[in-house]
């Protein structure tokens, strides 16, 4: 444990924990719940054969077996979750977190689901191509599409995706805007403009971030963050997020996550070529549409497995981003201060059990971040 008792109070501390342990529950409750179910339709005939009953809807054709089975698994997905979420959402707004209607939620679940269908429907249409081509080296070009896919959309996110879930307007001219271009150019990080994320429609959490590269760079703040955090604090929450650039953690890791993409495209390659994962799945080999289920489950399942060491590595740096607005600001005091009013508009567990952390936090716990910044203002 990381003692934070000395900067909250016993009932900031109570609050922070009983929200965790109110909705920690029904998260993991959600994730082990869809990894259930992918792993039943997966490694048993009930896949393969709702693929064949979804396909038949449609004709029975091969295209229609790919197209319908990928629908059928998305919408069982969504649909499964659909309480967990809902319930973790119930509760964040019984804690003061959520200021959006059930309705526009629902519009967001939408707009969600047609997203994953439009990057869901092609990727499923060529990966049973390419199996077509060759049951044996389907992978390779697989592995190599994963891998260019992922740097577009690293590229496209911000433009594309963004501005499907926010309104982004400029930042009206001003100290704080002059303030935050000062930053970025006394850290050498080119930005192209200062925008102003209207959060406060979806919540009351606080956050910034630097989006997009080279010329659509620029620094995005909640205007959660404006309407509640000090000037100085914004600053260095933007100080924070300038050290992802500086340290290029951005195409660094989109260049990490398009070798993943292609290393788990490529052992998707081994697995659906096991004899006794394909007599499970009921499907003959894995040209055969009805496959989907079980690639799927294997997908999953990786995904799964991959969940704690990608967490620790985004908790890493995270706090090599901590320790760079600390270097650029030289002000562990307000840096403190941040982290404390985050933690509190936040509602967080400043200091949750070692386990969770260690499974799923991808930023270390705000004890930790506040312990470091008072060893760094005292080096010796």
């Amino acid at each position: 444990m990381v003692d934070g008792d000395g900067d909250f109070t016993a009932e900031e501390l109570a609050r922070g924990r009983a929200l965790r342990r109110a909705q920690v529950p029904w998260a993991i409750g959600g994730r082990v719940a869809g990894l259930a179910l992918s792993l039943v339709l997966g490694f048993t005939p009930a896949g393969a054969a709702a693929v064949r009953w979804a396909g038949e809807l449609f004709g029975g054709s091969w295209a229609a077996q790919v197209l319908a089975g990928t629908v059928l698994l998305v919408l069982l997905g969504q649909v499964l979750a659909l309480p967990f979420t809902a319930r973790v959402r119930r509760i964040r707004t019984r804690f003061g977190l959520v200021t959006q209607g059930w309705a526009g939620w629902l519009v967001d679940l939408l707009r969600g689901l047609l997203l994953t269908l439009a990057l869901a429907l092609p990727a499923a249409l060529g990966v049973y191509a390419l199996t077509g081509w060759s049951r044996q080296w389907w992978w390779l070009p697989a592995a190599a599409a994963a891998a260019a896919l992922t740097v577009a959309f690293s590229f496209l996110f911000p433009l594309l995706v963004e501005p499907l879930f926010n309104r982004f307007t400029p930042m009206p001219e001003g100290e704080l805007r002059s303030a935050l271009l000062a930053l970025a150019e006394r850290d050498a990080v080119r930005v192209r403009d200062v925008l102003v994320a209207d959060a406060s429609r979806r919540t009351t959490a606080l956050n910034a971030y630097v989006s997009g590269f080279g010329a659509t760079r620029r620094i995005v703040a909640y205007d959660t963050l404006l309407t509640t955090a000090a000037p100085r604090e914004v600053e260095l929450v933007v100080a924070h997020e300038l050290g992802h650039v500086k340290h290029r953690d951005v195409p660094r890791g989109t260049a990490l996550a398009a070798v993943g993409a292609a290393a788990v495209v490529a052992v998707l390659g081994l697995l659906l070529s096991l004899r006794p994962l394909l007599d499970a799945a009921g499907v003959p080999d894995v040209a055969d549409p009805r496959s989907l289920p079980l690639l799927a489950a294997c997908a999953a399942l990786l995904g799964a497995l991959g969940g704690p060491p990608q967490a620790a590595v985004s908790r890493r740096i995270e706090a090599r981003a901590d320790r760079h607005a600390l270097d650029l600001t030289r002000d562990p005091e307000q840096f403190i201060a941040m982290q404390r009013r985050l933690a509190l508009t936040n509602v967080a567990d400043v200091d949750p059990p070692r386990l969770l952390e260690l499974l799923f936090a991808s930023h270390p716990s705000t004890a930790r971040r506040i312990a470091a910044a008072r060893a760094w203002a005292q080096p010796g």
